[in-house]
């Protein structure tokens, strides 16, 4: 949950929610996802979006290079699959390298995609195993993914993750982000505006948090109420919930009801907002807006919610990634549906797999410009990048700055029919591009960087 990609709120879910319902094949160990080309392979299609022949066959030759042979090139998924029975970015990395590998690969060599499962608590395993055999990290996340950055650092293994989460890795060195990192930034403020200001001006100096009981929770709250202050509005009440559970969320819902809030930042697990939104519903009490967050955009919100979402205003920020309700218009959300449906069927397109998609484009784009496939020429290729899209699935983002947060951002709205796009005045498609920035003031952190382990870009080959 940075942009993009999607942040800290991804490892409170991760913590508060616990194993999901979900369950898949490939959920109990590393797995090497070896894409079988079909007959006919050469027909498949090496566009993906406005991006051109992204993968396609070559004369790839032999390479000392760690993971790159005359004939594939392994890259390592980070997974928390093993923990949460989420199976979204191996499911992104099979459709992916199936895809590409059926167009010819890179330059001739096939991608192999191990899944790296850290298994939430196991991070630095995960990693110290990539670093033994991996090219790359690509197209992953952990929900604590700090705990493995040093150590991704000093074997020099540069990551093109799909989300990054904590303070410590988000911006790191080596890291590319397909969304932008801009360590240091609130980033939702583009968002935040908006409700304050524009949507809901009553709103501002009546706002409330309630985050569930994790120690990330401390540093997230704070970044909102600074950040909130800093944008003109004001937090006048906040609560946290027993990481366990709550059993009745009346006592919480009367207090907003008290205190008068208009708008709720709700730091936690979706599951645990739908019972919340119940509950206020029951009391007849409805805030002017609820910030679900993104991990609340698909299906299984809108289900827990049920009746409530006739009457409590649901919003969430996809950090400037075209929604899946707009694939009609948008051939790039279209095409991920559609290989998903060629090589995964049984499988879900959801907001991470995008962001996933983003992630593989990005690493593929970079990776077939090299003569010699070197770890130092795919990273300086990807920070190259000075408005990346994905074919079509973000708005631009400059990849060659990690001081500018990107100025778009899409706000979509929950109801009783679905998520649908907010009424926000999108400026250019699905996107509005006129966030103003907000810089910290406070410090919570920074990202690793190759120096803290005694390395330097010179060290990277």
């Amino acid at each position: 949950m940075r942009r993009l990609l999607i942040g800290s709120v991804t490892v409170l879910a991760v913590l508060l929610a616990g194993c999901s319902t979900r369950s898949d094949d490939d959920s109990n160990s590393d797995t090497a996802q070896k894409a079988t080309p079909a007959a006919g392979a050469s027909a498949a299609s090496a566009d993906f979006g406005t991006l051109k022949n992204v993968c396609g066959p070559g004369t790839a030759k032999s390479s000392s290079v760690q993971g790159v042979t005359d004939k594939s090139v392994q890259v390592g998924v980070m997974s928390d699959v093993g923990y949460t029975k989420n199976s979204e970015f191996p499911d992104a990395a099979k459709v992916f390298t199936s895809w590409c590998n059926d167009a010819g690969g890179i330059n001739g060599r096939k991608i192999v995609a191990v899944t790296r499962d850290s298994k939430l608590m196991q991070v630095r395993q995960a990693v110290l195993d990539a670093c033994k055999s991996d090219f790359a990290l690509v197209g992953g996340g952990s929900a604590l993914d700090a705990l493995g950055v040093q150590d991704r650092l000093k074997c020099l293994l540069p990551a093109f993750p799909a989300q990054s989460s904590q303070i410590g890795a988000i911006g790191s060195d080596l890291q590319v982000l397909s969304g932008g990192a801009a360590p240091g930034y609130f980033q939702y403020a583009g968002y935040y505006t908006w409700l304050l200001k524009d949507k809901y001006p009553d709103s501002a100096r009546k706002v409330g948090i309630i985050s569930g009981d994790a120690p990330v929770t401390k540093v997230m709250s704070g970044q909102f109420k600074e950040a909130i202050a800093g944008l003109g509005g004001k937090v006048s009440y906040s609560d946290r919930y027993p990481a366990a559970g709550v059993s009745d969320w009346t006592p919480y819902a009367q207090s907003l009801k008290n205190k008068g809030v208009k708008g709720l930042v709700f730091l936690g697990d979706f599951a645990s907002l739908a019972k919340l939104e119940q509950a206020l519903t029951n009391i007849g009490y409805t805030p002017d807006w609820i910030d679900a967050n993104s991990n609340a955009y698909g299906p299984a919100f809108r289900q827990l919610a049920g009746t409530a979402l006739a009457k409590q205003h649901n919003y969430a920020e996809l950090f400037a990634t075209a929604t899946l309700e707009s694939a009609a218009d948008n051939p790039a959300t279209q095409q991920v549906i559609d290989l998903f449906k060629k090589y995964a069927p049984d499988k879900q397109v959801t907001y991470p797999v995008l962001r996933a998609f983003s992630a593989w484009l990005l690493f593929a784009t970079a990776a077939k410009d090299c003569a010699e496939l070197t770890r130092t020429c795919v990273y300086d290729n990807a920070v190259k990048q000075t408005a990346w899209t994905g074919g079509g699935l973000q708005a631009p983002t400059d990849l060659s700055r990690s001081d500018l947060p990107s100025k778009c951002y899409t706000i979509v709205e929950a109801t009783a029919k679905g998520w649908q796009l907010a009424d926000f005045e999108p400026t250019t498609g699905v996107y509005r591009c006129d966030a103003p920035t907000y810089k910290y003031k406070a410090d919570y952190g920074k990202p690793a960087t190759l120096a803290d382990v005694g390395k330097s870009l010179a060290d990277v080959t």
